[in-house]
């Protein structure tokens, strides 16, 4: 009789001993949660024996398992090395796993609002533990990602596996790589700085161009959700990158995943004769069984990239956090994400419509009917010179496009503005300009010119004896020219500032100087007889301003170049009394006595 009214583990300890029977528990157990394999099939997998059960019981998870029937049972042995696969598919799904959970623990930590969103980067970085950690591997991985899947599709491509029956599998993949850009490219706004803000900013601008008028600039409004982008924006850049795009993306992994099990992995171009496809035939003694060998080489990939990634982002990669969002300031030099730069470089060949609507979205369109266009039945290499050509040249245009989109190519920029940039700009990607960094203490108020560097005792040793350097200061007349810094300068107290030498216990704004000497010498033609000079001032206590302003030669400029005579001398242009014009410009920050500036760890 039963101990309990239902059959249990006590009567089977009872009938066959407690052994035998929690053995028999535990066996059944693990069948259940493989789906189909118990002890001793996993023991025999795992030493790589044949399986003693008929069917072979490492089929069987395929079928019955949840995770499993979306990967194939066994393997044609072609194609389970490095080539031709190069595993980029399984680390592409690697990736948008690995996104989802490191992009689940950055949400908790995160509201979607221009009021607080920065401050939550600022807190995920310095407070939350492991933040900083988390946040390089989730921009770490978005890069990667994008790229992987490039690749994949580029692999794809030249094994000719994208050729019936596979052409909607390749269909499926270039959403799946659309997907993954416009992933990572709304993911840019989220930290609310000013490289998320400007990046973004160019990238949604180019849908204002799409014809015609009125439907450019609803989908601009649609997409920044106002003139500008601000909360409405910032939200819904959020709803894309958590909930639109991820639900896109899946649906298609599903998809393509699918459509992969039903043709089977297409084999190496020359083990199959021309118009065949016998990757869905495999020969017994051509098999390589999922269960153990490879679960266990995706294992070990997944165990590889995920180490490279934590070295990165341990050592070597910081995610870039700028200064707070401001539509107000544009910063130098600001581009589309990388993957986008081949778009921007092609913006600047000519028209907006052309450039950044028609010509995306011939490329795009092209990639998703290729397969549909060629028609030929063979995948040897040496039968596809024609489209290895297009791939190529298009490879070719869009590398070159992407230099084109870099901001050193066709913008040019004043030499002054450059400088102040390098000396004043606001954290960007992990470096910052020259001046803010100086400790608070060794912004001692003064007016600090660079002419200091040539008077005849200075040697670059700050301890060296500096007496003459007022005389000289005297004699070439330098402190009669404080009023040129009046026009950029009006609203600072320099009444009581004259020119004076860098306090011997100033090192680094001694060097902060030097910086700005030679960047000076960088542009000759641009800035001749320039001179420039830094100005401390303390508007209030614990808060002081530091100004940097630029004198130099009027030089006649045309098409952005310095005009010069027959005898390669530069022009000049004339004040009221004839005589050579100087130019003088500036620009300051605030620096207050808390703040602390330095590069990130490991930069």
């Amino acid at each position: 009789m039963s101990v309990l009214p239902f059959p249990s583990f006590l009567d089977d300890v009872k009938e066959k001993g407690l052994k035998r029977a929690a053995l028999e528990g535990i066996n059944e157990v693990v069948e259940r949660a493989t789906a189909g394999m118990n002890l001793q099939d996993i023991r025999e997998a795992l030493r790589g024996e044949a399986a003693s059960r008929k069917p072979n019981p490492r089929l069987q998870p395929h079928a019955d398992g949840f995770w499993l029937h979306m990967r194939p049972s066994y393997f044609h042995k072609s194609v389970t090395g490095v080539y031709p696969e190069f595993r980029l598919g399984w680390l592409s799904t690697y990736f948008v796993f690995f996104e989802t959970l490191t992009g689940i623990f950055l949400m908790i930590w995160y509201t979607p609002s221009p009021d607080v969103a920065y401050a939550n980067m600022i807190n995920i970085m310095s407070n939350v533990p492991f933040g900083q950690f988390v946040r390089d591997l989730h921009r770490l991985g978005a890069e990667a990602m994008v790229l992987i899947v490039f690749l994949h599709m580029l692999r794809t491509f030249f094994t000719g596996s994208y050729k019936k029956p596979r052409q909607f599998t390749w269909f499926s993949g270039v959403i799946l790589l659309i997907c993954t850009m416009f992933l990572s490219f709304s993911g840019y706004l989220l930290p609310w700085d000013q490289l998320a803000l400007w990046a973004v900013t160019i990238g949604a601008s180019m849908i204002e161009a799409a014809p015609p008028e009125v439907v450019g600039t609803n989908l601009n409004l649609l997409i920044r959700g106002g003139p500008d982008i601000g909360a409405n924006g910032l939200l819904r850049f959020y709803l894309l990158h958590v909930l639109a795009v991820p639900a896109v993306l899946f649906i298609f992994t599903g998809v393509h995943y699918y459509k992969v099990i039903v043709h089977g992995h297409s084999l190496p171009p020359g083990e199959e004769n021309i118009g065949e496809d016998t990757a869905k035939r495999v020969p017994l003694d051509k098999r390589v069984y999922f269960i153990p060998d490879i679960l266990t080489s995706e294992i070990m990939w997944i165990a590889v990239t995920t180490l490279v990634l934590v070295v990165l982002s341990t050592w070597f990669f910081h995610a870039p956090l700028e200064a707070h969002a401001d539509n107000q300031v544009t910063p130098l030099g600001t581009t589309a994400p990388w993957y986008f730069l081949w778009i921007q470089g092609a913006l600047k060949l000519g028209d907006k419509v052309l450039w950044g609507i028609i010509f995306p979205t011939i490329v795009v369109v092209f990639l998703l009917v290729m397969p549909y266009l060629d028609v030929t039945k063979s995948r040897r290499y040496a039968h596809r010179r024609f489209a290895f050509t297009v791939a190529f040249l298009m490879l070719s245009v869009m590398v070159v496009f992407s230099y084109m989109g870099l901001p050193e190519f066709g913008v040019k920029t004043s030499a002054d503005s450059e400088i102040l940039y390098h000396m004043l700009m606001e954290p960007a990607h992990n470096h910052m300009g020259v001046l803010r960094p100086i400790p608070y203490d060794e912004l001692v108020p003064g007016v600090y010119t660079t002419e200091q560097l040539h008077t005849e005792d200075y040697d670059g040793d700050i301890g060296t004896a500096l007496a003459s350097f007022n005389t000289e200061l005297e004699e070439s007349g330098l402190h009669s020219r404080l009023d040129q810094f009046l026009a950029v300068t009006q609203h600072l107290e320099l009444n009581n500032l004259t020119f004076t030498a860098v306090p011997a216990d100033a090192p680094e704004l001694l060097e902060g100087l030097e910086k700005l000497e030679h960047e000076l010498e960088l542009y000759p033609t641009e800035l001749p007889g320039a001179w420039a000079a830094i100005i401390v001032t303390e508007p209030q206590a614990g808060l002081k301003r530091v100004d940097v302003v630029i004198s130099w030669l009027d030089v006649q400029i045309e098409n952005g170049r310095p005009v010069m005579d027959a005898n390669g001398e530069l022009l000049f242009n004339l004040d009221e009394n004839g005589e050579i014009a100087r130019r003088v410009t500036g620009q300051y920050m605030y620096i207050h006595e808390d703040s602390q500036y330095f590069a990130a760890p490991g930069v």
